[in-house]
């Protein structure tokens, strides 16, 4: 190493997840977090488990609930939103990841709204344990070329690499790509 290379600290390259596993837990948070896996009871007595995320806006949660219900119709299956799952956590993303661990499925139905599912999307493709069980469901319009950000647009690139990418416009439709999901 020259003298001008500057040594990465290593607090930098300590990665989220050991950051996050280093975290001190207090008495309260760790009650909610047994909580919270006790309402996820249905996740362990089915063979399959839907995490369903995407937009809780007002119309797109519609959509989203419809999501939720189409997969809740297959025997032995259960899909739920992070919603579904009560607490007020001080980390979402250590909510996102401890329920990530355990399901089956990840599904993210993407909408061009600004509330979207943004940083779990990131999550998906940053990961490579999430990004083996992920499926995007992604809302097309017709009248827009990009309606998506660069960003997400290399993350749906990613998912259709991989035929995990199925996309919609009409309603109809999305309870079509859904049941196209395993």
């Amino acid at each position: 190493m020259t003298n001008e290379e500057i040594p990465v600290p290593e607090e930098i390259l300590t990665s989220a997840k050991d950051q996050l596993d280093e975290e001190e837990i207090s008495l309260a948070d760790n009650e909610e977090i047994l909580h919270a896996l006790s309402e996820l009871t249905p996740v362990y007595e089915n063979d399959r488990s839907y995490f369903v995320l995407g937009n809780y806006d007002r119309e797109p949660i519609r959509r989203l609930n419809l999501v939720v219900d189409r997969l809740n119709r297959r025997q032995d299956a259960y899909a739920f939103r992070m919603v579904d799952i009560r607490g007020e956590w001080d980390n979402s993303i250590q909510k996102f990841c401890l329920i990530g661990d355990i399901v089956t499925y990840l599904v993210g139905v993407a909408e061009k709204e600004p509330s979207d599912f943004l940083v779990e999307q990131g999550l998906l493709v940053g990961t490579t344990e999430y990004f083996a069980k992920s499926h995007v469901l992604k809302r097309d319009y017709e009248d827009e070329d990009h309606p998506f950000g660069w960003m997400q647009d290399g993350v749906f690139e990613l998912f259709g690499q991989e035929d995990r990418l199925y996309r919609w416009q009409t309603e109809e439709e999305l309870v079509d790509v859904t049941e196209d999901l395993p």
